[in-house]
């Protein structure tokens, strides 16, 4: 697991949008997955979303984070209706951190600007105690070897041309550590990625080896990634002449508003649409 930026209370809010995902599950690498294909059914074009570390509550059947989170499925649809044949796995399988704790210690974002400093504390000092054991079971070494091979199977299914990685949150890092390109071996390795509020990198060892075209998105109110440390990774971007690569910072974002943003606030909702088109763009620049 990284060492880097951790990941905070900021992660675990959200609105959840509304629409009805129009995808299918099947059985993909030996994973569950949600498949969203383009009108064409071409898989020249590949995109796999590599989603948070939220999943449902039995008592509330239709709030769900992870890779069956309503969200998440809604913008597989949208690259999907881009023209990419888009693949959300459950990396997780099957175990990931229930919606209902999430809300008892992080209430929605407007609510929680009213707390107090005391009771903002109390909720923080709590997520330790879920996320540390939950971060230690699907450490590095754990997950990265299911994304790799998840990888590799798209790599060797028929009709696959090139593959983009689209992370968030904890997914964000795992889409930079794709952007390395294949590892020892030729194992996993994507041909471009874009991550939004990326969680737990390790500043600079995720970045000196991304080798493939990166797109990174962060809002200035991110506690995971401030401001000094956005400036570490623009400067370790930039020394990267040759690659293709872009970092836009939003302007008045949390952590998650790329996913999870509060669709009350036109602002947000804009925020959130402008990074959903960051990433289709990217990928139909860089995905032949």
């Amino acid at each position: 697991m990284s060492d880097g930026i951790g990941m905070s209370s900021c992660c675990l809010s959200g609105a959840v949008h509304e629409g009805k995902p129009t995808g299918r599950v099947d059985q993909i690498g030996g994973l569950q997955t949600y498949i969203a294909e383009p009108k064409t059914g071409s898989k020249e074009k590949t995109v796999v979303i590599i989603s948070d570390n939220k999943q449902a509550d039995s008592n509330l059947p239709t709030q769900v984070f992870g890779w069956e989170f309503n969200n998440t499925r809604l913008l597989a649809d949208e690259y999907a209706a881009a023209g990419f044949y888009t693949y959300l796995p459950d990396f997780h399988e099957g175990d990931s951190i229930p919606i209902s704790f999430l809300q008892n210690i992080e209430p929605p974002l407007k609510k929680r600007e009213q707390l107090s400093v005391t009771e903002k504390a109390t909720n923080a000092a709590l997520i330790p105690t879920t996320l540390g054991p939950w971060l230690v079971k699907h450490r590095e070494a754990v997950s990265r070897p299911l994304i790799d091979g998840f990888i590799n199977t798209l790599r060797m299914t028929p009709g696959t041309n090139t593959i983009g990685a689209v992370g968030f949150c904890w997914g964000g890092r795992y889409a930079i550590l794709q952007a390395h390109g294949k590892t020892e071996g030729s194992v996993g390795g994507v041909d471009a990625a874009f991550a939004a509020h990326p969680s737990l990198v390790a500043v600079p060892e995720d970045f000196d080896s991304v080798s493939k075209p990166l797109s990174l998105a962060f809002g200035t109110k991110d506690s995971l990634v401030d401001e000094k440390t956005r400036g570490q990774i623009v400067d370790l971007m930039s020394k990267k002449t040759e690659l293709e690569h872009e970092i836009r910072i939003y302007e008045d974002q949390v952590h998650g508003f790329a996913l999870r943003s509060d669709w009350s606030s036109d602002a947000d909702k804009k925020a959130m649409d402008e990074a959903t088109r960051q990433g289709i763009e990217w990928m139909s620049r860089y995905l032949k």
